[in-house]
């Protein structure tokens, strides 16, 4: 199986209608846009505010899908087995998300680099009325386990796709009842604080990141404790990465 993109269900949930104001205004411009003697700089005024019109709409469908998809997202049991433990398998996420991405209209395609540093996997949400968001995670190349390099490639993609995938639509993972055998877990953070980590991690330098995937692997496994100062420490760095773009 190879889950590199998520496709939408054309018989996804209706859109809804765009803002009657926005329509008309979108008519003036169609109007506009017929009439041989109009301004050119004017047609070019209107077709930015045109644009904006539509990538707002765009925005307002994607947010209201997300809203609705939210309360179908469950928890993903944690059947795989690493060396540090059991998690969530790509194949589990993706075959437990994608009906309800379809239904919703979304899709997921992912984009891999490599760095000097290690692999850039990029997760990029779209939906169907044109909005996207996306978010990325720098890797070194996962060696553990006398990989070689294909393999240690392979590691590192499938790991930066569950990583990205479950920060996109703030999954969290469980781990299989065992009956009580086991003391309870730390608690973790919330799903939603888990999406604002997230968002943040992705614009902190790709130091930053290597050091939050070895302290604690995904963002959906933050001790809720850590929560205050690990989103202040990450939004310092953020800040300051984009005040210095080259920051490493």
């Amino acid at each position: 199986m190879k889950p590199s993109a998520i496709q939408p269900d054309n018989t996804a949930t209706q859109l809804p209608e765009p803002h009657n104001d926005s329509t008309a205004i979108i008519q003036v411009i169609e109007r506009a846009a017929m009439n041989p003697d109009v301004d050119i700089d004017k047609m070019e005024r209107l077709l930015q505010m045109q644009e904006r019109i539509l990538d707002r709409q765009a925005m307002m469908a994607y947010s209201a899908a997300m809203a609705a998809m939210q309360t179908e997202l469950p928890s993903i049991e944690e059947r795989g087995q690493g060396n540090n433990g059991k998690y969530a398998t790509l194949e589990d996420i993706v075959d437990t998300v994608r009906p309800i991405l379809q239904r919703h209209g979304f899709a997921v395609s992912f984009r891999i680099q490599t760095q000097e540093r290690g692999l850039e996997v990029t997760g990029i949400l779209m939906h169907q009325a044109g909005h996207r968001e996306e978010t990325r995670m720098l890797l070194p190349a996962d060696v553990s386990g006398n990989k070689n390099a294909v393999q240690a490639f392979g590691s590192s993609t499938s790991y930066g796709k569950r990583y990205v995938l479950c920060a996109l639509l703030n999954i969290t993972t469980r781990g299989q009842d065992d009956n009580g055998q086991t003391a309870a877990p730390a608690r973790c953070v919330t799903p939603f604080q888990a999406g604002q980590l997230g968002r943040l991690l992705a614009n902190c330098p790709p130091a930053t990141q290597e050091w939050f995937v070895g302290k604690y692997a995904s963002v959906s496994q933050v001790p809720k404790a850590d929560f205050d100062r690990l989103r202040a420490s990450l939004a310092k760095r953020a800040q300051s990465r984009q005040a210095n773009p080259t920051m490493q």
